[in-house]
């Protein structure tokens, strides 16, 4: 069964190209092997422009515990950490209906 994830990422304006280039070079990375993000969204909040927001759709939760283990691996990963100010939400959801 497929899985959801959003991730909400605190950014310095000066930083949100850097991480959104960032953030797609990860995508990128995480698909290298095998296709296990099937769709994504690199969204902006309407509220405050320094909250970044991943919306992933993942092949299975399987794919997500991989991926977590993988996470500090990832070429892309320390970079992106570096330039993101905070984490404010990470969640993963499977559909009920």
């Amino acid at each position: 069964m497929s899985c959801s994830e959003i991730t909400i990422y605190k950014v310095s304006k000066e930083n949100i190209p850097s991480v959104v280039k960032l953030s797609l070079s990860i995508i990128a990375e995480m698909n290298a092997d095998e296709k296990v993000i099937t769709s994504h969204k690199i969204l902006q909040s309407t509220d405050n422009e320094e909250e970044l927001c991943w919306y992933l759709t993942w092949v299975s939760e399987e794919a997500v515990q991989l991926y977590t283990e993988k996470w500090p691996t990832l070429p892309s990963a320390n970079e992106l950490m570096s330039l993101v100010d905070s984490k404010v939400y990470y969640g993963h959801f499977t559909e009920l209906a």
